[in-house]
């Protein structure tokens, strides 16, 4: 079992900018991590990926504002937001692609960003 855990959330103003980590149970070596939202009354959607070997990938709506990382020796990835706008306004989820002997797909409980005046 894996257990993905976020933090980071939160109110923000538009322009404003939030760092979100995700801490997993344990090790993300060769892990592909990647943050999803989920808005009220929309589908959940890929919002940054990140492979073992560093490649990103991103939302377009988010590319230039968004930053994903990973630091292997702490198990954590991160999400640098700036800029935010009031459209960024979901539930934040890390997601994890495992292989314990069968591929497990995990997922954390969520984290809010709201971005409002």
């Amino acid at each position: 079992q894996v257990q993905l855990v976020e933090s980071g959330g939160g109110l923000v103003q538009p322009g404003d900018s939030l760092r979100l980590a995700c801490v997993a149970s344990r090790s993300i070596v060769g892990v592909v991590m990647a943050w999803y939202r989920q808005a009220p009354g929309k589908q959940r959607e890929l919002v940054a990926r990140i492979t073992r070997n560093g490649t990103t990938n991103y939302l377009d709506s988010v590319k230039g504002r968004f930053t994903i990382d990973r630091d292997n020796a702490f198990r954590k990835i991160t999400l640098d937001m700036n800029n935010l706008k009031p459209e960024d306004t979901a539930v934040y989820y890390c997601h994890g692609d495992f292989v314990l002997g069968t591929p497990v797909d995990a997922w954390g409980q969520g984290t809010q960003v709201t971005v409002s005046e």
